[in-house]
């Protein structure tokens, strides 16, 4: 299951056209026993924070490692996303293969992003160690883990995300403007643009 969402930049917008990539991974959303809540949670999360313009690309499949790669390389290779979000399958269940799948796809990995998202959901649950969250890199994109529920995603990606634009920055992406209010991502004086 897949489709596309895309937003005109906000007004005010000093940033460029930024590509997303939302892969919810899960057996029963993927078979539609039910909705998927998690790519909607992140979706919106855009829709709030992000003032540049945006597409963002949403897949939804099962818990197959060789599937997931498969989906994860086509968002980064083929339609050029900057960042991929994942949700679901992060979990110590058998069939909870996502961070295996996001290693093995990336060309360096980023331990801050799942110290950090544990970290923050340890506040709000003790149960958040036993998340096995990843974050890492795939030629000039960004690649990351988010928990399965609503809640949980927004908990995350809300302090998470404030380090994301200056990533993609660094490796020589577009330019991503936030709305200070809904997320403060930090960049260095001399890397904003007025």
């Amino acid at each position: 299951m897949e489709h596309e969402s895309s937003r005109e930049g906000k007004e005010g917008h000093v940033g460029d056209l930024i590509r997303l990539g939302i892969l919810t991974v899960s057996d029963r959303a993927s078979q539609g026993v039910y909705e998927d809540e998690g790519g909607p949670a992140i979706l919106s999360f855009f829709e709030e924070a992000i003032l540049s313009p945006f597409i963002a690309h949403y897949r939804c499949v099962k818990d197959d490692q060789a599937i997931i790669e498969t989906a994860i390389k086509s968002l980064v290779d083929d339609v050029g996303c900057n960042v991929v979000v994942t949700t679901g399958g992060t979990g110590p269940a058998e069939r909870d293969v996502t961070p295996e799948a996001t290693t093995a796809v990336c060309d360096r990995i980023m331990p801050g992003f799942g110290e950090q998202m544990r970290s923050i959901s340890l506040a709000f649950v003790p149960t958040a160690i036993l998340s096995r969250q990843v974050g890492g890199l795939r030629g000039s994109s960004l690649i990351f883990n988010l928990p399965g529920r609503p809640k949980a995603i927004r908990e995350t990606i809300d302090e998470i995300w404030k380090s994301v634009p200056y990533c993609i920055d660094l490796m020589n992406g577009p330019y991503m403007d936030m709305d200070e209010k809904i997320c403060n991502s930090f960049r260095p004086k001399g890397a904003l643009r007025r």
